[in-house]
């Protein structure tokens, strides 16, 4: 079952379900799976029982700011039942995550500049949230006008949760009490990547040594090493996403995905609407560049490996479709034409 949150201003209603063959690489619609508004990013509980939606709005069940909503997963059938939906505190909710052990929830709210976190009740459900955070400040890159919290993501052995901040150039990192979803400033409080870069999304290797962060406004992806006990980071390598010589629309990565392995890393970027496959250095964490893959999507959004690793996903926001690539898993390499899935302003893409 394939769950795709979209953006409901054009006509899209929610959630959607499709069945996926991956024998044939090919999205079956089955329907609406929850109605529910501008769902931009999903993510699932480790049970699988629970799916959480970022309700991507300015004013939410009558209050000001974004919601996240909580539903019960029947994947056999493609439905989402709704549990109950929360304030997210702020505006612009564009990101939500589940840590490993499924009792808590977190939110990053762009427009608002914020995060915070909630617990699940007994039923798959959020109480109000137990953490939040306002930031303030901004960048010397104009779309850094304000703080903008992009991604919320819990540390391989869920002791912190790193909250990356697009505005303010760089990574707060908190404590995490899985327990009771209460975060706590760590120290060091963050990372900082270079000025006007902005972070937007981080992925942690399966080894749990070294993150992968996307630098949205520069189109660069920034390896680092991720020291479990100091609860800190420290960069290790920046390479770009765009071509040498390129001179066309602004950069502007978006998305970054790892395969199980470890071997390979890929990255979107809505630039020149590419994906950039790159090989990954087992011992060092370091990336080689494989290719850039046109694949005939317009602004890729948020990218997913299937289950099986032989397909790569792409929601492009902006020609209303999925794009459907083959991958050879023993290369890393991405075929150059694709599949295609027609549907409205698709953002996000979870496999259940």
């Amino acid at each position: 079952m394939l769950f795709v949150g979209t953006q409901t201003q054009s006509g899209s209603k929610g959630i959607y379900a499709c069945r996926w063959d991956a024998a044939k690489g090919e999205i079956e619609r089955i329907g609406v799976a929850a109605e529910t508004e501008n769902p931009t990013f999903l993510a699932l509980s480790p049970n699988a029982k629970y799916l959480y939606a970022a309700n991507e709005t300015e004013s939410f069940q009558g209050q000001k700011g974004g919601g996240v909503s909580s539903f019960a997963v029947d994947a056999k059938a493609g439905k989402l039942t709704p549990i109950n939906a929360v304030s997210a505190k702020g505006p612009g909710t564009c990101h939500v995550e589940v840590d490993k052990t499924g009792q808590a929830v977190f939110c990053a709210n762009y427009t608002g500049g914020s995060a915070a976190s909630f617990h699940v009740k007994a039923d798959g459900g959020l109480t109000e949230a137990v953490s939040f955070f306002q930031y303030t400040g901004n960048g010397p890159n104009p779309d850094q006008d304000t703080a903008h919290a992009h991604r919320a993501t819990p540390s391989p052995d869920n002791r912190r949760l790193l909250v990356n901040d697009l505005g303010l150039d760089c990574i707060h990192i908190y404590d995490l009490d899985a327990a009771t979803a209460k975060l706590t400033p760590h120290e060091p409080a963050q990372w900082k990547s270079e000025p006007g870069t902005g972070p937007r999304a981080l992925e942690f290797h399966p080894n749990g040594k070294w993150a992968y962060c996307v630098l949205e406004l520069s189109s660069e992806l920034a390896v680092l090493r991720w020291d479990a006990g100091a609860g800190s980071l420290t960069t290790i390598q920046t390479l770009s996403l765009v071509p040498e010589g390129y001179t066309g629309k602004k950069p502007h990565a978006s998305e970054i995905v790892l395969d199980q392995a470890g071997h390979f890393a890929y990255a979107a970027d809505r630039f020149d609407d590419v994906l950039v496959s790159f090989r990954l250095d087992s011992a060092t964490g370091r990336l080689t560049k494989l290719a850039s893959s046109k694949y005939g999507g317009k602004t890729p959004r948020h990218i997913a490996l299937d289950p099986t690793e032989q397909w790569m996903l792409v929601a492009n926001q902006d020609s209303d479709n999925i794009s459907i690539v083959k991958r050879d898993a023993k290369t890393g390499r991405l075929a150059e034409s694709a599949k295609e899935f027609p549907i409205v302003k698709p953002q996000c893409l979870v496999f259940a």
